[in-house]
């Protein structure tokens, strides 16, 4: 009776332990143990209902077990909510955790907070596992099929974790050893019927339970020999299984918040959130990595998160600073924090482990607020005159520069970087070039291109150059950095003050970092100071001049030797009709044929070509194309009018600007008509550039009539010649477009 009640234990205990096992497997890549506990309830719990159902028939278990589960998993989802701070109703919490389980599952970042949505597909899974094994072993006695469900259950913890936790063969071979065992347990050594007496049959049973459990230990023993050397000869990295899903999408404000600084600094007063800090700092709002000569860019990867954030490779930790945030009239997904945050509470995010920053990707509401502690880093001062910067592939993604850099900028950094053969001497360089020779202007305009740049460091002071935004200051830095072999990146965040303060719009500001070894990124701050003149900038550092080569010297032109008055008719006689033909005459008049002709068919060649220019610009082509060529029209019409736009001015600016060329004339001839405003082709243009693929035929049919009529309004006001050399000017035909 003993013997028969243990071998019914046998089967479901070994079960337990098989599917407790995968839930260990799986809370490698949890944070704390709660998954495990609740993983092993789930397992013990499945596997006892069954048993107190083993009586009942077979249709009336799974239905009892389903409510257990129900029950237990209402537990569960309610335990986790409270460990994560997950707020909200039971009945909305179990209903987002199952319709979303799976997907967050796959994205969420590693280490997984136990929480609702992370923990609800493990457990049902478990459940679901032990239920199906355990009546197939115990009502149908086929121990090797029961088996099937925990092996699933283990093989999906394994591909769960994939590469995010260290190999280990000692996982699958006590998985393979409870296998074993309840395959050898639950098998049935035949004896004959007749003619063996009951002392005989139970030496025979031992018998053979002493060889089965001989093999399996000599099996475990091999195994366990032998796997972890065939384990190194293992080279793949499993799969990720996170790699699956897509990360959230970013609009180009949060992919690029530098062009929000030059708006913010319009706008100083604006309140964008409510700060509480320990100490004066900067808050952190992006980190922009990636540059392809055109704009900076995040480049982050965001996984859903927990509470606990790893650290970001690399960063280095010499304080804790805990911080509340209350947004304010801050938009768009980008969470600010202090860098480099350890931990969020209060709300939702997704975080990117490379760089360390938060977005939410619901987007940020006001009113919202949470808590953020952050290991705050403070590099040794006097470690950095001796410090060097790694390179290899690890920082190849902060070393890259888009194509076709300006000579004039690799010329200025190899300048500042001839004395300077340290890296921190060579970043200490840019920095105080640029602080003493450009001055801060918070009404400079956006763009941060190397156009803008090259414009920024070596343009006419009265034109506009050599001043700009904290955008232009640290985009520079970064630039000329990276010519200089730095790994270099942007900032953008704000300055807070100690305390409970609100942060506003003129507290924005970009800062550049460089990154040393054993330091990790240092923060630059390449602004002058307050009320300090910029020095002028010294001929060395000046753009070279174009140099043109000369023209070939040309053959000399053949020329008659003066005539002899005495050699000719005498004075007073005349050439009579039969002396010969005028030959000056002659090829004067074939020569202004000539010129004429010529003169003809360039005024056909230009008319055609500019009408065929138009045309293709305003008429063919995808509704972008065609409203880029209604800006190029306004373009050209500005420069043929003697007013054309700065190629740093941003489209709104360019607009402005076009209002002004077109200004009504004062005088006798006094134009009291207005031009038509640009404003909604500027707006367009953006459009195009910022949102690709939204614009409609109505958008370029609208942006063709305003481009139209602001052309035939311009040039109607200038005067009957400027008119003239308008309608024929090749320039049009010629002029390089960026």
């Amino acid at each position: 009776m003993v013997t028969r009640f243990f071998r019914a234990l046998v089967s479901p205990v070994l079960i337990t332990a098989m599917l407790v096992l995968s839930g260990l497997v799986a809370d490698r890549i949890y944070a704390g143990a709660l998954l495990a506990q609740l993983v092993a309830g789930a397992a013990v719990g499945s596997v006892l209902v069954s048993l107190a159902c083993t009586r009942m028939r077979a249709w009336a278990v799974a239905p009892l077990s389903m409510l257990a589960l129900a029950g237990y998993l209402a537990f569960a989802l309610h335990l986790s909510a409270q460990h994560a701070a997950v707020t909200g109703d039971l009945l909305t919490v179990a209903a987002e955790a199952l319709r979303d389980g799976i997907p967050r599952l796959l994205a969420v970042l590693v280490p997984v907070e136990p929480q609702p949505d992370t923990v609800a597909v493990p457990i049902v899974a478990t459940w679901l596992a032990g239920l199906t094994a355990v009546e197939l072993t115990a009502r149908t006695r086929r121990t090797l099929v029961g088996l099937t469900p925990p092996v699933a259950l283990f093989t999906g913890a394994l591909w769960l974790v994939g590469p995010s936790a260290p190999r280990t063969p000692w996982y699958a071979l006590a998985f393979a050893g409870l296998a074993v065992a309840a395959l050898a347990f639950t098998g049935r050594v035949r004896t004959p019927d007749t003619g063996v007496d009951p002392d005989t049959a139970r030496a025979l049973r031992l018998r053979a339970a002493i060889a089965g459990g001989t093999g399996l230990a000599l099996i475990l023993a091999l195994v366990a020999l032998a796997a972890p050397p065939v384990a190194r000869q293992v080279d793949t990295a499993p799969l990720d299984p996170r790699t699956l899903i897509d990360p959230p999408d970013l609009d180009a404000l949060d992919e690029n918040p530098l062009i929000r600084l030059s708006g913010w600094a319009l706008q100083p007063q604006e309140k964008l959130l409510d700060a509480d800090l320990p100490a004066d700092t900067r808050i952190r709002l992006a980190v922009l990595s990636d540059y392809d000569g055109v704009t900076w860019k995040v480049g982050a990867t965001y996984r859903p998160a927990g509470r606990s954030l790893p650290r970001p490779p690399g960063e280095l930790s010499t304080g804790t600073v805990e911080q509340r945030i209350t947004i304010a009239g801050l938009t768009g997904k980008l969470l600010p924090a202090v860098a480099t945050p350890s931990r969020v509470d209060g709300v939702r995010v997704a975080y990117d482990q490379a760089t360390g920053t938060l977005i939410r990707p619901e987007g940020l509401t006001e009113g919202m607020a949470y808590t953020v502690t952050s290991q705050h880093a403070a590099p040794d001062v006097n470690l950095l005159p001796a410090a060097d910067v790694p390179g290899g592939d690890t920082m190849a993604r902060y070393l890259t520069l888009g194509p076709n850099v300006p000579e004039s900028l690799s010329r200025l950094a190899q300048q500042l970087g001839a004395d300077n053969g340290a890296p921190y001497q060579r970043a200490l360089a840019i920095e105080q070039f640029l602080a003493e020779h450009y001055r801060l202007d918070p009404q400079a305009p956006s763009g941060h291109a190397y156009p803008n740049l090259s414009f920024f460091l070596f343009g006419p002071a009265h034109g506009g150059g050599r001043k700009g935004t904290s955008e232009q200051f640290s985009a520079t830095f970064a630039v000329l950095a990276r010519l200089l072999n730095l790994p270099s990146r942007v900032v953008v965040g704000f300055t807070a003050r100690a305390g409970a303060h609100p942060v506003t719009a003129g507290d924005a500001l970009a800062w550049p970092e460089v990154y040393f070894e054993g330091l990790g990124w240092v923060p630059f701050h390449p602004l002058p100071q307050p009320d300090q003149q910029a020095k002028p900038l010294e001929d060395e550092f000046k753009p070279e001049p174009e140099k043109s080569e000369p023209p070939e010297s040309e053959a000399p032109i053949p020329t008659l030797p003066p005539t002899d008055e005495a050699s000719g008719p005498a004075a007073g006689q005349s050439a009579g009709p039969g002396d010969g033909v005028n030959v000056a005459l002659v090829a004067g008049a074939g020569g202004g044929g000539l010129v004429l002709l010529l003169l003809a068919a360039f005024v056909v060649f230009v008319l055609v070509g500019r009408a065929a220019l138009r045309r293709r610009r305003l008429e063919e082509g995808s509704p972008e194309q065609r409203i880029e060529g209604a800006w190029l029209e306004v373009g050209d019409a500005l420069r043929l009018a003697g007013r054309p736009a700065p190629e740093h001015l941003s489209a709104a600016e360019v607009a402005a600007h076009a209002a002004d060329a077109a200004a009504p004339v004062r005088g006798k001839h006094a134009v009291h008509l207005r031009a038509p405003a640009l404003d909604g082709l500027a707006d367009a243009v953006n459009q195009t550039v910022f949102g690709a693929g939204t614009a409609r035929d109505a958008d370029a049919q609208a942006a063709q009539a305003r481009a139209v009529a602001y052309i035939g309004e311009l040039k109607a006001r200038r005067s009957w010649w400027r008119r003239l050399i308008w309608t024929l000017h090749p320039g049009p035909l010629r002029w390089r477009r960026k």
